[in-house]
This record gives structure tokens, sequence and C-alpha cells, in this order.
């Protein structure tokens, strides 16, 4: 009777298994580890179970592995606006100095530097001038009693490239002024920005697409102020035209690798439209999403990076910057640009993969564009566009161009990443997957907490409690009986 009023109170213990396994939601437990000696149905539920829970195990693994893959998607979606922000328009004529503004003194020390002069102070090709081209030469290389004056190349940057309102012919129908535009210096010298919201300026706002609702100019080149091309240089360009880049007023123009060229003797039509992109940092992507590292720009761009690494590499190379790049420390000298910071600034752009590394930003704007044109002039309008500008019909056909940058349309493209797996899926799917297998929720899984919890506290502290009870005798347990 003792030993099997035992086995009842153990029965109905919590720690008890085949307690627990009659009373779990757990799907199987029951009949796996019911009363009773091992049965054939008890076997075939027990490879069940094991089997669903190996299953279970499999998905699990194949679902956290996915999601430490940390995979992502892209959104693209067209938003209609009703007015967009005109981007920043930069523009370089393809000739960085003006060969009327070069003095005596300019040649004395550029001279080598273009290509114009040989390291003997002497005309280097006199045989490909131009005839009038070498009599203005000739009086400039005449340095007999001549005493060189100090030269400073941010000075000669500035004098002898080109000048907006010499440029500038009409815009929209109207006659422009330097205010509309900003100075910049970019590797082609002396350029202009539109639109850039430097100085006070107001953003521009546009409320149409289309042609003729953005910003539409004539400009005159001058190709009679290019530079007598007799050498290879990076001072010096083969072609004729402007180079143009598109961009944000957050970034700064990268116009030598980002521009694109626009030729005399046409008009450009450019048809812009805005996209934003939204890029996810690590693990999800690659994207920067920290700060710049920068004592010469605040916001981080690609451009910005590249223009801070290129000026850090000179200053490391050569002891000094170009007129294009940020900062205050010393300009190159034009023996210095020769022999030095041309070509150290060459070999990062084209061989350099591993000084110069610019992250993606997670947030940035970008413009697509389509390009298209058409002769300017016409036979038909040569001679009035001649007379209009005093110019031969010679000239305007080799030096006027009209560029026409507008919106396609009153909308924008937001391309954005978005993460694929989250753990709220990774919950989801491993939970689904457990209710498909073994039947087992959230609340399943706490009950097999409360049972562990309740072997601990019946096998373990139990035995502590256990062994500090005092030990009962066997006398304790004598009925003594006194005969009186």
């Amino acid at each position: 009777m003792k030993g099997s009023s035992e086995e009842s109170i153990e029965s109905v213990r919590p720690s008890n298994l085949q307690a627990f396994a009659n009373i779990s939601t757990l799907h199987g437990m029951s009949h796996i580890f019911a009363y009773g000696h091992m049965t054939f149905r008890r076997f075939l539920w027990t490879l069940s179970f094991l089997g669903s829970l190996s299953l279970l195990m499999l998905v699990c693994m194949d679902r956290v592995s996915y999601y430490l893959e940390y995979p992502h998607v892209t959104k693209l979606d067209e938003v209609a606006a009703t007015n967009l922000t005109f981007p920043a328009v930069t523009f370089c004529n393809l000739n960085e100095f003006r060969f009327s503004k070069i003095t005596r003194n300019d040649l004395y020390h550029v001279g080598e530097l273009l290509a114009l002069l040989n390291n003997h102070y002497q005309i280097a090709n006199p045989h490909l001038a131009e005839p009038e081209v070498l009599a203005a030469l000739k009086d400039k290389a005449n340095f007999q009693n001549f005493k060189p004056k100090l030269f400073n190349m941010t000075d000669f940057y500035n004098r002898t490239g080109h000048d907006i309102n010499d440029m500038l012919l009409q815009f929209r129908g109207e006659t422009c002024t330097y205010k509309n535009f900003s100075t910049i210096y970019t590797r082609y010298g002396k350029c202009y920005t539109f639109n850039s919201g430097l100085d006070g300026n107001p953003l521009l706002t546009t409320l149409k697409g289309g042609t003729g609702n953005g910003l539409e100019i004539m400009l005159d080149i001058q190709q009679d102020e290019y530079l007598p091309v007799w050498g290879e240089t990076d001072e010096t360009s083969y072609e004729a035209g402007i180079k143009v880049q598109i961009h944000s007023q957050d970034e700064p123009p990268f116009i030598d690798q980002l521009g694109f060229g626009v030729a005399p003797g046409f008009q450009t039509f450019v048809s812009c439209q805005q996209q934003l992109l939204q890029y996810l940092p690590p693990p999800w992507g690659d994207c920067k999403s920290t700060p710049i590292d920068s004592e010469y720009f605040s916001t981080y761009s690609i451009t910005a990076c590249r223009i801070d690494c290129e000026t850090r590499y000179l200053l490391e190379n050569c002891n000094c910057r170009m007129v294009h790049m940020p900062g205050t420390s010393t300009v190159c000298t034009p023996e210095q640009y020769k022999d030095c910071a041309d070509p150290a600034l060459d070999f990062l752009v084209e061989k350099d993969n591993d000084y110069c590394v610019c992250q993606t930003p997670c947030n940035m704007t970008r413009y697509g564009k389509e390009l298209s044109m058409v002769k300017i002039p016409s036979k038909a309008s040569a001679k009035y566009l001649a007379k209009k500008f005093n110019k031969s019909e010679q000239y305007i056909g080799e030096n006027i161009l009209v560029m026409d940058i507008f919106f396609e349309a009153l909308n924008y493209e937001k391309i954005e990443q978005k993460k694929a797996y989250e753990i709220a899926g990774l919950l989801g799917d491993i939970g689904g997957q457990m209710g498909l297998f073994i039947g087992a929720s959230v609340l399943t899984i706490l009950e097999i907490f409360d049972y562990l919890y309740e072997v601990f506290k019946d096998k373990v502290l139990g035995y502590f409690i256990r062994k500090k009870r005092p030990q009962r005798c066997q006398s304790d347990n004598l009925v003594i009986f006194l005969s009186l």
C-alpha cells in the first residue's frame, strides 16, 4: 500500500514527465509519454514527432540563414509634384585660358606648362602656328631685357579664364548678367554655375515641364581666343565647345569626369528627370550613413569625397594644391603643375583604385538626361544672327551654341532600397512552421520553461531541502507499552 501511494503522489507532481505530457499543448507528447509500457503505437508517435521536429529545425535554420544574408529589394515609384526645384547647372569652356589675356609675364612663367615655349623660353613649334597667332606670340615671347615679376596661379586662372559677360548672348530671350551665375573653379579652369543657391540667391523652381520652362541660353565659345595646341598637356584641349554638368545644390561639380559636351553650331535639348535615391546602410547595403570627415565639405557626396581625396593626395605628394581644389594651402607653381601635380592627379584618376574609395551616400539626388540636337544657324537665319551680334556668318556657325535644359514632366522618380526580410518576418515564419510541424506556439514554449522550472525546483532545490531536514531514528517509530 505504501509503494502504490508513493507512485500516485509521484505521478501528480508537476515535474513528472507523463503529467506534463498529458496537459501540454505540444502535439504528440501525450501519446509518446503515456503511462505504461512502450507499445508499437507509442513508437510510431515517437518517430513521427522526431521527424517533424527535424524538419522544423531544417526550415528554421534555412530561415535564419536567409535573414543573416540581409536581403533587400528595390522599390521604384513615380511621384507627381506641383513644382520642382531646378537643379544647379555648371558649364565650362573647354579652353581654359584666353590667348589675348596672356601677358608677357604670364608666358614667361606658364609658357612651358602650356607647351607654347620650350625650356629655353623659345616658341616651341612656330611652323604649326597661324601667321597672326605667331606674330602675337613672338611679341609676347620677346624676353630681352625682361625682368619677370611675381606670378600667382589663382590670379592667372581668374584673369585669363573666359568671362561670362562675353560668352552669354541670350537667356530665355532676355539679357543675362553675371548675377545669375556663380563663379567656380574646376579642372577646366574658370567655370560658372546657374542656380547654385550661393551668395544668398534663392533657389529657382519650375511649375511646368517641357522645353521653354527651364534654362535656355545662347553662348559664344570664342574660338578666336583658344590657345594654340602644339603639344599634349592637361591644360589644353583638342575640342571646341563647353562641358556641362547637371547636379544638385548639395554636391560640388565634378565636371571633368561627370560632365557632357555641347558643341557649337547646334542647339542641344537636355530633357531631365529628377531621381531621389535612398540606399540602405550595412549590413543590408553598403551606403555611407555617417557624416563626412572633411575640413572642406559639410555634406557628404561622392564628388565631395573625390575632391577631398584628390586634394589630400596632392598635399601629401606635391606639398601644394591646384587652383580648383578647396582649402587655404599653398597653390602649386607652374613648375609644380608640370612636374608633380598634373602627373600625380592623372595617376590617381586613371590607375590608383585604392587611395580614393568613396562610398555611395544613403540619400542622393540624381538627374537622368536625354539629349537631342538640331543645327544652328539655319541657312535662313545665318545672316540675321550675324547682323544681330555683329559677327560674320562663319563666326556664328563656329562659335554659337544654344542649350535648353528642362524637366520632361513635373514628376520625379523615387528609387528606394527596402529590407526584404526583417525580424518580424523571421519570427512569423518560424512560428508558422512550429504550428505546422509540432503544433507549438509561444505559449507552448512557456509551458516547457515552466516544466523545466518545476523539475529544477523538485530535483535540485528539493535535494538541498531534504538534506537539511533532520533524520528520524528507527526508535522514533516504536511504541512503548508499560504494564501497570
